[in-house]
């Protein structure tokens, strides 16, 4: 498993990254994707406090026990719920941060993190405290470095120069462009892309056809351009899993393409696809069979 710098921090992380969200709840089947990710040289595992309300951290914490100082993890804050009520809210207050960095520090297992990322962000918010909060954090050892999961181009524009974030979380993948236009932002500000949705809740798999069985489209994709632009896709790559990593990882801005898996079965598959990334070297005909849209909104 190829690694790469996260922005200019010294952190190195695995070009396949372990997305926790869809982690199993049972613990055994959990440490078995786990153990095969560590196996495969997988080393940056994604996590935040908002998923299954802190026992996803949880989980992953003790799973990987006395492993943590050979991984790199990262959770994220800002999502904020309240026992006994139902559903979250959104708070970047400084005060918020440094008590749910601790929670989480708790849940984890562990003293640091290695990356701690706001988890959304609006215009509005208090862009000052909030980067003085993550320095206060990086000071005082509780984070190594810090970044932020967004894809609202106002926010980045606003947060990034004013700061020494590394990481930026961004969905993106063949049949999502629109990050395109802000990698080289991204990268002259020192970050780099982390990305999440790489294979298009399943359609950028070998599975694509079952799976489109079951949606109405994808993004701005109707079902009828989804099945024209797939097949053709297949037709002239072979390997649509493959060509989904490759497509991602070609960009330099991108150092790590987050999967989930809630199977050992699902995460080979992964891993199997991206073997093969390396033969896959022209994706000017992907480029043709796909859109690239800009985002309209947050500007």
């Amino acid at each position: 498993m190829k690694k790469r710098q996260l922005g200019s921090s010294e952190l190195f992380i695995s070009e396949i990254s372990l997305g926790g969200m869809s982690l199993s709840t049972d613990k055994k089947k959990a440490t078995g994707i786990i153990d095969m990710a560590l196996d495969a040289g997988i080393n940056y595992f994604d996590t935040a406090d908002l998923y299954d309300f802190g026992a996803n951290e949880e989980m992953i914490g003790t799973i990987l026990g006395k492993r943590r100082q050979d991984v790199i993890v990262a959770t994220k804050v800002g999502n904020r719920w309240t026992e006994g009520k139902e559903g979250w809210h959104w708070d970047a207050s400084p005060s918020y941060i440094k008590e749910a960095v601790r929670a989480s520090l708790k849940r984890l297992g562990t003293d640091y993190i290695d990356v701690y990322q706001l988890h959304g962000g609006t215009f509005e918010d208090d862009w000052d405290g909030i980067i003085e909060t993550f320095e206060d954090l990086k000071t005082d050892g509780l984070i190594r470095e810090y970044g932020i999961s967004s894809i609202r181009p106002n926010v980045l524009k606003r947060f990034l120069p004013a700061s020494s974030a590394k990481s930026v979380m961004m969905q993106y993948s063949a049949l999502d462009r629109r990050p395109e236009e802000w990698l080289d932002f991204i990268a002259k500000e020192g970050a780099s892309v982390v990305t999440r949705g790489t294979v298009a809740k399943g359609l950028l798999t070998n599975s694509w056809q079952q799976r489109l069985q079951h949606g109405s489209g994808f993004y701005t994709y109707t079902t009828e351009e989804l099945t024209t632009a797939l097949t053709n896709l297949t037709s002239h790559y072979h390997d649509l899993h493959a060509l989904a990593i490759a497509f991602n990882l070609k960009e330099s801005a991108i150092a790590s393409t987050v999967i989930g898996a809630s199977s050992q079965e699902q995460l080979a598959q992964t891993l199997t696809a991206y073997e093969k990334i390396d033969s896959i070297t022209n994706f000017t005909v992907a480029n043709e069979l796909t859109k690239a849209e800009l985002y309209i909104e947050h500007r």
